[in-house]
């Protein structure tokens, strides 16, 4: 019972479950054992047991790191005395780029030139009054849709973004530069219907993979494409997949239906 109710929480929910229960067992083995320590080292060892939590309950490896020093952080940051408008802005700055990625399990990624590039070489070839259609689900920014939309300009290109800053920004890029053939909408990924599309492009997070193979398998027409970033489908093999040479070796994975 426990398992399933624990399975069902999202992994930024169980972290601050696993840091109080560290500031508790924490506080409960000073005071037993008669200790006085600083606040920074009583933070690191909330940290340390915060993030050894963390591991037993197999969270993911990113989630260690900030396991280990968001108490620390808090110290510091309390000694530098910041004023109070500036956490409130960061917060705001940070709720308006990453909104619900606490439940999508889906961080801000930024794809590379070099995805761009190969992307251009992926897409359908140029045919005299044949255009094809192309839709990024976590469009971000919208590089990848308006460098295509310049380079393969018989392409009509979608993107779709639920977070308010990236959706907004992506808009004023594709205004600003007049992309005609370029659109970008407000959703969530998972009520986008992506039988309309020819290619489907998404750079996610492993989290969200095998559902969205069943989305796509559902969803796609016979005949086209579908491109993943980084992140395979993990009992579902791609037909074919390119090693890029940019900052993180990116690779592109690519199935056809």
């Amino acid at each position: 019972m426990f398992k399933n109710f624990y399975l069902k929480l999202p992994p930024a929910i169980i972290a601050l479950i696993l840091q109080l229960a560290a500031l508790l067992l924490t506080a409960t083995g000073i005071s037993i054992l008669g200790l006085t320590f600083s606040p920074l080292t009583f933070a690191l060892l909330c940290g340390v047991i915060a993030a050894t939590l963390s591991q037993l309950l197999k969270l993911a490896r990113w989630w260690l790191f900030i396991q280990l020093l968001f108490a620390p952080a808090l110290v510091l940051m309390l000694y530098i005395n910041i004023p109070p408008v500036v956490y409130l802005a960061a917060f705001i700055i940070m709720l308006l780029v990453y909104w619900s990625t606490f439940k999508s399990q889906v961080p801000f990624y930024l794809s590379s030139i070099r995805v761009w590039q190969t992307l251009e070489e992926i897409l359908p070839p140029a045919q005299e009054n044949k255009k094809f259609t192309f839709m990024d689900i976590g469009s971000g920014l919208g590089g990848v849709l308006t460098h295509l939309a310049v380079a393969r300009p018989q392409g009509r290109y979608f993107g779709v973004e639920n977070a308010p800053l990236p959706y907004f920004l992506s808009w004023l890029r594709i205004k600003l530069g007049k992309h005609a053939n370029c659109q970008v909408l407000w959703g969530d990924l998972w009520s986008c219907d992506l039988a309309a599309y020819d290619i489907v492009f998404a750079y996610l997070s492993p989290a969200p993979m095998e559902q969205l193979w069943h989305k796509v398998k559902k969803e796609m027409r016979p005949g086209t494409l579908f491109v993943s970033n980084s992140f395979p489908f993990a009992q579902h093999p791609p037909e074919y997949s390119i090693t890029l040479d940019d900052l993180h070796h990116s690779t592109l994975y690519i199935w056809h239906n």
